[in-house]
């Protein structure tokens, strides 16, 4: 893939992610993508992934600006950098209690791509700062 298309290919996806369209996100993924979550595990496959961002939807609104999208020398590698402006809306397992805080931080995302679609998804925020921001009394 040239590093054309794999940037157009992650700007796709975080269109789609900005639009809350996990459809539109799932279209850009290999059937058995790796997702590696930000200081968790890694899960595997596509319905693994419509679970996680049914999940995060129901916890989190959140938006990314100033996106820089970086490509990697015959598009196989790219990553992106962004802001993460969100709203943490019901409380998540093993987090603070949820009241709809407000959160800014941020956060980058690593990709593989194979055969025209992102075969590994690997996110990094800091979850400490996360934590602080939203465990702060208003």
């Amino acid at each position: 893939m040239s590093e054309a298309d794999a940037k157009a290919l992650i700007e796709r996806y975080l269109a789609a992610f900005n639009a809350s369209d996990s459809d539109a996100m799932l279209a850009c993924l290999h059937d058995d993508v790796a997702h590696d979550i930000n200081q968790g595990g890694r899960e595997i496959g596509k319905e693994k992934f419509r679970w996680f961002n049914a999940e995060m939807s129901r916890h989190y609104e959140e938006r990314l600006t100033d996106i820089a999208i970086m490509v990697g020398e015959g598009g196989v590698r790219a990553a992106a950098e962004f802001t993460v402006h969100g709203k943490y809306l019901s409380t998540a397992d093993g987090l603070p209690p949820a009241n709809g805080q407000s959160y800014t931080l941020p956060a980058g995302i690593f990709f593989e791509i194979d055969d025209g679609l992102i075969s590994r998804v690997t996110t990094y925020y800091n979850l400490t700062d996360w934590t602080a921001q939203v465990s702060k009394a208003d």
